[in-house]
């Protein structure tokens, strides 16, 4: 079985993964700094949102699989796709703008991470228990 809406996901996820990483080898390479933060803020802040977003992407897109595999409906597994893409730019944003501190876009993108989350969760133990 070909897992055709998780593998559109899972790759729209790699490339926020690219720009993430390439934000931080911008600030590397205009701050010479090889290893570490080097105390630079900027760079421990692209380094952290790039690593969040790298803690949750393999659960998250391991669950849409598995749904999907069981047979989830199309328009659910794109209901929570979007919903994962859109939660991963506004938590980047976010942290980014906010600089760490509370930002709408970062609270509503955890928030909606772990909405998307829990949903895939217990879509897939309903899967398990004959829902």
């Amino acid at each position: 079985m070909a897992l055709l809406v998780t593998g559109l996901y899972a790759s729209l996820t790699g490339l926020l993964v690219i720009a993430l990483a390439y934000r931080i080898v911008k600030l590397r390479r205009l701050h010479s700094i090889g290893i570490g933060d080097g105390g630079n803020k900027d760079l421990s802040l692209a380094m952290r949102v790039h690593g969040n977003l790298l803690e949750n992407a393999p659960l998250v897109l391991i669950l849409l699989g598995v749904a999907e595999a069981n047979g989830m409906p199309v328009y659910l597994l794109h209901c929570f796709g979007t919903a994962w893409i859109v939660a991963r730019l506004l938590h980047a944003i976010g942290l980014t703008q906010g600089k760490g501190g509370y930002h709408f876009g970062r609270f509503w993108g955890v928030l909606t991470t772990w909405i998307v989350t829990l949903g895939l969760v217990i879509a897939n133990i309903g899967f398990f228990i004959g829902f």
